[in-house]
């Protein structure tokens, strides 16, 4: 077990294809209290194994691919919206099995998952009780929802990053601050961000714009 913790995912399952007493060691739930992976892409391996001895995870994908699936769903083109249903529910549905499968999750640090959504995040906060430390960077579809899950669920969490997350608002982090002053937050960029804007508005704005030209 202290050989295999000193080897990477891929390493650990060849070396588990080789023989019976390795395969178990590989099982071990012990081995795999740590997880990073780098794209959404990885969460699909069989490399790997989630139980209750997984305490700390991170998903960061830093890929210029990130923009594309940072664009608001109205303004895809069809490219890009093929591109973004390849993966768009990957990360959400691997932390759903974290939900079921990790109570005892004390961290997680996700940046550049695009496609996460509020709800998603609420769940982990119920079923991972013992979380301490959440970091959310970069992920577009994160808003006030998350925070007030925070103030609901968040009773063991001491640092709360929420940077870089365009739809977070100033009065949804003072919300946080007011009723869990303990928490160490960080919100760098998110509340000085042009959020999300809706078709409807967007055409709004625009006839607006024409009207303005024309006087």
């Amino acid at each position: 077990l202290h050989l295999f913790s000193f080897l990477d995912r891929n390493s650990r399952r060849s070396l588990a294809k080789t023989c019976h007493k390795l395969l178990e060691v590989f099982q071990d739930p012990l081995l795999w209290s740590l997880l990073n992976f780098h794209s959404p892409a990885e969460l699909k391996k069989d490399n790997f194994l989630l139980g209750p001895a997984l305490k700390y995870l991170s998903i960061c994908w830093y890929s210029e691919r990130v923009k594309v699936c940072n664009i608001e769903d109205w303004m895809k083109n069809n490219f890009q919206k093929d591109f973004c249903n390849r993966h768009e529910n990957t990360v959400n549905d691997f932390l759903l099995e974290v939900c079921n499968r990790c109570p005892n999750l004390l961290s997680l640090t996700l940046s550049g998952c695009g496609h996460v959504t509020d709800d998603c995040i609420l769940l982990l906060l119920k079923n991972c009780p013992n979380l301490k430390t959440l970091k959310l960077e970069n992920c577009v579809r994160i808003t006030d929802q998350t925070l007030e899950a925070v103030t609901l669920y968040g009773g063991s969490l001491q640092t709360l990053h929420v940077d870089f997350c365009r739809n977070i608002t100033q009065t949804g982090l003072e919300r946080v601050r007011g009723k869990r002053p303990s928490v160490m937050l960080s919100a760098e960029r998110s509340a000085n961000m042009i959020p999300d804007s809706k078709p409807e508005r967007k055409l709004m704005l625009d006839k607006a714009s024409r009207k303005l030209v024309q006087l």
